[in-house]
């Protein structure tokens, strides 16, 4: 809720603006926290222009833009430079205007006197609760420069690994709806007109004929029917898939499919491995980090298994223990943090399973690619084939016999 106000400054300065509250109470007590002697605050939503909302629902902040401005935030730091001013110089630089309001809103909060992590989680659409913990580990240990370097390139590298396992699945989803819309459309305009002349022929139709000209018809009379009844149903499962249990079948879903399954399990698995990673390298505690991890994970299934790690761990399991049991998590990485709690390098033995799990990620992707381009154009063209042949066999026939 947008609440607009009238404040003195510590100056002594008569000051106006904006802040975005859930409430007109949380909008004060913001205000004063940050060192304001509040004259009046009042609601502002209805007087907000429309475009302004606009931004901040269209123009969402990319991922590629957190990796830079987290660049910037590091060299900035590097630099000796205070974290108010960074947050201010940024904030006047940033292309993405609801990114700049943010980073102001960030900086009023530094000013009034709110650690960087705080002034960060009361954004979780742009700064994610793993990128908020690392930050806060960085403020205990003294580090931010390094932390901020850090997320940087993790967030640099899972945007990388996560594109490219989408870019794979983009192509053949474009040839099954090329495919889907010219079915239709041979149904829906081609396939009647043939009809029409094989039925006037009054000649045999083969039974596969048969089946393609009652599909046709079904489509010309009744498409409309279908089309509400598709429509109706992708929104049911639209809200299924946003239930706790949808998103649990989802997920298992996705690991079951064949081939494709293996991809998202090595995803994840790297996902895992470079997150506990690179909070260990910035001193956050491995039950802290797993915590972080189950929430950013993107997989209910990989989701649950790390809940019930963290009951282990805190229990006093180690945590080649509390991952063990699991098809989901392979033998292999079971026995590689085993070594590095052994040895005292865990941190590096996930490291070296990040990078392992990345490399056959992108490794399966190019796979994937290469195959499935003949494949999907084989099965196109058997689909047209058969639907040709269906209709062109009759028509061959009628000509023979006259």
């Amino acid at each position: 809720m947008i609440f607009k106000y009238k404040v003195i400054d510590k100056e002594g300065a008569e000051k106006d603006g904006t802040i975005d509250a859930v409430s007109k109470d949380v909008a004060i007590t913001s205000l004063q926290n940050r060192g304001f002697v509040v004259i009046a605050v009042n609601s502002f939503d209805e007087k907000v222009p429309f475009l302004k909302r606009s931004i901040s629902i269209f123009s969402p902040v990319k991922s590629k833009e957190v990796v830079i401005l987290s660049r910037q935030i590091a060299t900035l730091f590097e630099a000796q430079v205070s974290a108010l001013r960074v947050f201010r110089l940024l904030s006047a630089e940033s292309d993405n205007p609801y990114l700049g309001e943010v980073l102001v809103e960030v900086a009023d909060d530094l000013q009034g006197g709110s650690s960087i992590s705080k002034a960060l989680e009361k954004h979780p659409k742009v700064f994610s609760g793993f990128y908020t913990n690392m930050v806060r580990a960085g403020e205990e240990s003294g580090k931010l420069d390094q932390v901020f370097a850090y997320l940087a390139d993790y967030l640099d590298r899972n945007d990388e690994i996560t594109s490219k396992a989408k870019s794979a699945l983009i192509y053949p989803a474009f040839i099954i709806v090329t495919f889907v819309v010219v079915m239709i459309l041979m149904f829906t305009t081609v396939i009647p007109k043939i009809s029409a002349v094989l039925l006037e022929a009054g000649q045999d139709i083969p039974i596969y004929t048969k089946i393609v000209m009652g599909i046709s018809s079904i489509l010309v009379n009744y498409g409309v029917f279908l089309l509400i009844l598709l429509i109706v149903g992708g929104y049911f499962l639209f809200r299924y898939i946003k239930t706790e249990t949808g998103k649990k079948y989802i997920s298992s879903l996705e690991l079951s499919i064949p081939y494709v399954g293996d991809l998202y399990k090595k995803l994840y698995l790297s996902r895992i491995s470079d997150n506990m990673n690179t909070m260990l390298i910035s001193g956050i505690s491995m039950i802290k980090a797993l915590e972080i991890t189950s929430t950013v994970v993107d997989n209910e299934r990989y989701k649950e298994i790390l809940e019930r790690a963290v009951e282990m761990v805190r229990s006093g399991s180690t945590v080649s223990e509390a991952l063990s049991g699991y098809d989901e998590i392979p033998g292999i990485l079971v026995q590689m943090v085993r070594v590095g709690e052994e040895t005292g390098k865990l941190g590096e033995i996930l490291e070296t399973l990040s990078k392992f799990y990345s490399r056959e990620v992108n490794t399966a992707v190019s796979t994937l690619v290469d195959l499935i381009e003949p494949v999907m154009i084989v099965l196109l063209g058997l689909g047209v084939g058969l639907i040709l042949t269906s209709v062109l066999v009759p028509i061959y026939n009628i000509s023979s016999a006259v």
